[in-house]
């Protein structure tokens, strides 16, 4: 089944146990900043971990991913040590993005492959922007501008 042209939002979470249900939290953030409304319905695919795959891990590609050194020959072949999706983007990487919306702070927020965030601060809605990313977390990325693109390019 091909989710990419449907695909809202994109993070991990654990299932909970809450008055003899099982509850998986959707982030603040995924309805603040996305395409997903309180109340409304949606699907829900929840992709398991591989214990066999942690125990081959090489520690120093861990350290690597963790301070946002991973790399790969392309973004969206990454994935973690449970063959789960990575962050799209890298700590030095550059990126033309369009600001979306903006944060409680009032940073910039941008959306790359598979919805993933980016906060970029001093810019405005609708704006786009060449940033380098500069910290990279599994559910957010943080940017610099490098260049302003004209409105109307």
């Amino acid at each position: 089944m091909d989710v990419s042209g449907n695909l809202l939002c994109l993070y991990t979470a654990t299932v909970e146990e809450r008055d003899g249900s099982y509850v998986v939290e959707l982030p603040e953030q995924e309805v603040e900043l996305g395409d997903i409304t309180a109340g409304e319905t949606y699907r829900l695919a929840v992709l398991g971990t591989d214990a066999d795959v942690e125990s081959d891990v090489d520690p120093e590609a861990e350290t690597a991913k963790r301070d946002g050194r991973a790399s790969s020959s392309r973004p969206d072949e990454r994935s973690d040590t449970r063959g789960s999706p990575s962050p799209p983007v890298e700590v030095g990487e550059e990126r033309t993005v369009d600001i979306e919306g903006l944060g409680e702070q009032g940073d910039g927020i941008a959306r790359v492959e598979r919805g993933y965030v980016v906060i970029v601060p001093d810019t405005e809605v609708n704006e786009r922007v060449t940033v380098e990313i500069e910290k990279v977390t599994e559910n957010v990325g943080f940017a610099s501008v490098i260049e302003r693109e004209a409105y109307y390019q």
